[in-house]
């Protein structure tokens, strides 16, 4: 009789441990590759929120100084941006001047509740508050920008005509101010406006003029902390006499907004407004420059 050996079917050893060592590597690519796609959509999911709340804010600023008011030959104050520094902010500005803005009496121009004139004024002001409560606690705080206009009626009574509106709309409209119905966007960790201005400038024998243009910023990288437009001249604060008779042209606006992700770490840590590293990581720079004709 002829024996006949059955073999076992199966694999190796040497088989299995390179099977796993296969499996292994693909598996570790799929979650490195997962890991960074995760990442860029996270990333672009912020950016694209963060675009948003800058194009809300810049848009709207944007068209209130494309109708902003000014009077010359007088001693009134018709433009205030006052340097500031909220919680948690390096810095940002608080801005009040007048414009003809079409939202004035909620839109409803030429209707029964159009009390008349075209000359409004607005504020705006960056705080660290909850955007639901208003308030300075709670946990869901945040950097809000808020808005308010107020009509002309009121405009022409409590405000037109007066030397520093800045601090008067605060002291009269401040609460207004931080209604959550002013509400604009969120997350704006600072936004800086530089003032664009024609200046004369007369030197050399024989005498001669020319126009140099001069740049003006109050924010985070600038060095005024007061800029006012009265109807005698343009004011500053330190005091730049060679701007007094200079024609503003435009202004840019500026804006940092933080992501989502930058905001919860803020919320814990009250050190890292000068962090440039971490701003770098967690925020995103946006800019519009308004041009002011007649100006």
């Amino acid at each position: 009789m002829k024996n006949l050996s059955k073999r076992r079917a199966g694999f190796t050893l040497l088989e299995l441990l390179v099977a796993m060592t296969v499996t292994t590597f693909i598996v570790t690519s799929l979650v490195a590759i997962t890991s960074i796609a995760m990442d860029t959509w996270n990333r672009s999911r912020s950016e694209l929120r963060a675009s948003r709340q800058a194009k809300s804010m810049v848009d709207t600023m944007a068209r209130d100084f494309e109708s902003l008011v000014i009077r010359r030959g007088n001693d009134y104050e018709w433009l205030s941006a006052m340097e500031e520094s909220p919680d948690k902010s390096s810095s940002a500005a608080t801005l009040v001047f007048f414009t003809a803005a079409t939202d004035r009496y909620n839109g409803q121009i030429g209707s029964s509740t159009d009390l008349g004139g075209d000359v409004s004024c607005v504020g705006y002001q960056l705080k660290w508050r909850d955007p639901i409560s208003a308030g300075s606690g709670g946990a869901f705080q945040t950097f809000v920008l808020n808005r308010h206009l107020v009509d002309p009626k009121p405009t022409f009574e409590n405000l037109l005509g007066k030397t520093e509106i800045g601090q008067l709309f605060l002291s009269t409209y401040g609460s207004e101010l931080a209604d959550q119905q002013n509400f604009v966007c969120e997350n704006v960790f600072q936004f800086t406006l530089t003032f664009h201005i024609q200046v004369a400038v007369t030197s050399g024998t024989p005498a001669t003029t020319t126009i140099e243009n001069r740049l003006v910023t109050i924010g985070p990288s600038g060095s005024m902390q007061k800029f006012s437009i009265k109807g005698s001249g343009i004011e500053t604060m330190p005091v730049d006499l060679a701007l007094k008779a200079g024609k503003i042209t435009a202004v840019g606006i500026s804006v940092s907004v933080l992501a989502d992700s930058g905001i919860e770490q803020l919320r814990k840590a009250n050190d890292l407004a000068n962090d440039a590293e971490w701003l770098a990581k967690n925020s995103y720079q946006f800019s519009k420059l308004v041009q002011l004709p007649g100006m």
